[in-house]
């Protein structure tokens, strides 16, 4: 496995585009405020330094592979504390473009040509969330693709440890499992 550290940091524009994807998560159509409302957004990041905001370190940990230009991942965030929050938005970014159809799980939404934006749901303190599934279908087939995993939002808390939610795993066509 070789898991590449690199620069994944959220730009206005991408924040801009996520609130209005995920208004439509679950069918609904909602304003962007209503959006932050649901726990479905916010603009900035998690890191952001919030006067008296609680503080919580959130990771992610799974696999990914790839065979015939199909992506599969199973990734489970976790919540190393101290404050738990009610939920959390995790963006994943493909090197390579998504093909133009794609089934995704609940709480996942499209936003833009690379990316996916899935919620965690609830993260306790010390605890593990609910673990996302899924299959992507890449446009052509590609030898190899690098996925960049990073937090998008975290329930409004503050997470100064940025070592553990944001990664970027290079993954092969070979049908190889890569761990991260």
């Amino acid at each position: 496995m070789r898991n590449l550290c690199g620069r994944v940091g959220a730009t206005a524009a991408v924040t801009a585009a996520f609130v209005v994807v995920a208004a439509v998560v679950g069918g609904a159509t909602l304003a962007p405020a209503a959006a932050v409302a649901a726990g479905l957004g916010a603009a900035g990041s998690v890191g952001a330094r919030v006067a008296g905001a609680p503080e919580a370190d959130l990771a992610f940990h799974g696999r990914l592979w790839m065979d015939g230009g199909q992506v599969e991942l199973r990734m489970t965030p976790q919540n190393h504390g101290p404050f738990g929050v009610a939920d959390a938005t995790v963006r994943l970014r493909w090197s390579a473009p998504l093909a133009d159809e794609q089934r995704l799980p609940a709480g996942c939404a499209r936003s833009g040509a690379r990316t996916v934006l899935c919620r965690t749901g609830a993260l306790p303190a010390d605890g593990w969330g609910r673990t996302l599934t899924m299959a992507v279908r890449l446009r052509g087939e590609p030898s190899e693709v690098v996925l960049g995993i990073d937090t998008v939002w975290g329930g409004g808390a503050v997470d100064r440890n940025h070592r553990n939610d944001r990664q970027e795993v290079l993954v092969l066509d070979t049908g190889d499992s890569y761990v991260f």
